[in-house]
């Protein structure tokens, strides 16, 4: 990540980050199949509202 950027975006693009995988498998079981699944963002064709 850049370096002249803000400690709190730089958190904000941290989890983006994170939240950008599939959802795991124990969410399916406990939920009963109700999540389906989690858009996944691409980092060139979405950008954050930062």
């Amino acid at each position: 990540m850049a370096t002249h950027r803000s400690l709190g975006s730089k958190l904000r693009y941290a989890r983006a980050l994170k939240e950008n995988r599939r959802i795991p498998a124990w969410v399916y079981a406990k939920t009963n199949r109700k999540v389906r699944f989690r858009p996944l963002r691409n980092w060139r064709r979405s950008r954050l509202q930062l």
